[in-house]
């Protein structure tokens, strides 16, 4: 049998979820590269997947503390869809992105692995990116490092804040 190592999650299993919310507890921390956040606004921040499903995987996450949509304001609501609108221009220039999956999983039963604290996850996406890993292996092959695509990333992100981007 063949194996593949992935030290980085090593850290995960030792400590297991957690104490709280990990998307109200990560950004008041101010420890953004650590953390994997990209860009702070004003109602969202946007952080990286530390498991990704696929490179560049970003969360647009809202700081107010809701499981449902009908929670947020109408302007919390604007700034988390243009947000991702601008997540995803983003990741398009940058990775060259054929595509992508764009979502929100309310509640367990939807698939949510963070249910009390809604999120936007995008997930770019190739023409050939599901090769014969998943299928045979159980094991999903992301092809740069998580530290190096937040390096690459966080320049343009930074540009929200101009309202430089597209």
């Amino acid at each position: 049998m063949k194996q593949i190592w992935a030290p980085w999650r090593l850290q995960y299993i030792l400590e297991g979820n957690p104490e709280g919310c990990i998307f109200c507890v990560k950004p008041s921390e101010e420890k953004d590269r650590e953390n994997l956040i990209l860009f702070r606004g004003e109602h969202i921040f946007i952080m990286m997947n530390l498991y990704p499903y696929n490179n560049g995987h970003v969360m647009i996450v809202p700081y107010q503390h809701a499981e449902d949509l009908n929670e947020l304001s109408g302007e919390v609501l604007f700034d988390l869809i243009d947000t991702t609108r601008k997540s995803e221009a983003i990741l398009r220039q940058v990775f060259s992105a054929q595509g992508f999956n764009i979502g929100i999983n309310l509640g367990k039963a939807a698939g949510a692995g963070i249910d009390e604290h809604l999120h936007i996850h995008i997930v770019p996406r190739w023409i050939g990116d599901y090769n014969f890993m998943p299928v045979l292996a159980d094991i999903k092959v992301i092809p740069q490092h998580l530290w190096a695509a937040y390096d690459l990333l966080l320049p343009f992100f930074r540009e929200i804040r101009k309202g430089e981007t597209k």
